[in-house]
């Protein structure tokens, strides 16, 4: 089971390199995250969009880029469709977001034609490597789904139980997060918390397990959960698995952990046919070479699945 990014990096260089699509590659940040995973033996990488500005920012760092191979596609919209193309192929294993406006970006990868669709709902998890956590954390929906129905987080745990098997967490613990540990019909939150439980008690949801509703103390602290007297939970403080009840929860707990922690972390986006790096702009490159990692990892997974 891998516990730390370290160890992802570890296990993923252990497998056939993989080859990621980059889609308007002309992004400092990304470009120095491609050059990164590559000379750890990750990825090789196919670089779409603007290649007089491609070259003129791997110049402005120092790239080489006489190893990459780059497609000149100075339009936002057709260098999307032609970067996620290369995946519907399988002439790439996974898809990158580059210096384009997110929407444009998902619409390449939901196109009928030369998308990433399943039938399945998509949605994002983030991976956090916290130095406070023995254990990789993987939380989710933070970027994706903005008030996720019962039926949505049902999908989001699907999804993301996945990406936890790619890492080697099998049987992973999901916290259905909330401000409060007890069911309380005044807080539908919580109602769908206990709901999500009793489906995973019945077979509903399965290769987990799920108890909620949970606080973030209790399902991230071994000693708030003792304070409490929570011992009896199925859960005390050791969640794999935290699921926001919306957007605004997620994004701003992702945002206060990456900007006031000493934290490591990768996203994708889940439930597509090859593995969706989307990363905000504001991201360093060290977490979009992280996604880079996560994304060859889970690439691995599908392919032996």
């Amino acid at each position: 089971m891998s516990k730390s990014f370290g160890d992802l990096v570890e296990q993923v260089t252990k497998c056939e390199k993989k080859t990621v699509s980059v889609c308007c590659a002309q992004d400092d940040a990304v470009l120095e995250a491609v050059r990164a995973a590559k000379e750890k033996g990750i990825v090789d990488a196919i670089l779409v969009g603007d290649e007089a500005k491609i070259r003129e920012i791997a110049a402005s760092i120092n790239m080489d880029l006489s190893d990459y191979k780059i497609i000149n596609e100075p339009d936002d919209i057709q260098a999307a469709l032609k970067a996620v193309e290369l995946v519907h192929n399988n002439k790439a294993d996974m898809y990158m977001k580059g210096l384009i406006d997110t929407k444009h970006f998902l619409k390449s990868v939901l196109d009928k034609e030369v998308g990433l669709r399943t039938g399945k709902p998509l949605s994002h998890v983030c991976v956090f490597d916290l130095p406070e956590v023995d254990h990789l954390l993987f939380l989710t929906d933070v970027a994706f789904i903005p008030y996720p129905t019962l039926d949505d987080k049902v999908n989001i745990i699907n999804n993301t139980v996945e990406i936890c098997e790619a890492c080697g967490v099998k049987n992973p613990k999901v916290a259905p997060l909330a401000a409060v540990e007890v069911v309380n019909p005044k807080m539908p939150v919580t109602v769908e918390a206990d709901e999500l439980t009793k489906m995973n008690e019945a077979g509903e949801i399965k290769n987990c397990i799920v108890d909620g509703p949970l606080s973030f103390d209790l399902a991230t602290c071994p000693e708030a959960a003792k304070h409490k007297g929570a011992e009896g939970r199925k859960i005390v403080g050791d969640a794999d698995i935290l699921l926001f009840p919306d957007i605004h929860a997620g994004n701003i707990t992702y945002k206060a952990l990456v900007h006031n922690t000493k934290v490591v972390n990768g996203n994708l986006i889940t439930g597509t046919a090859a593995p969706v790096i989307l990363t905000s702009r504001s991201d360093t490159f060290e977490v979009k070479m992280n996604s880079l990692v996560l994304g060859a990892v889970v690439a691995e997974h599908m392919k032996n699945k």
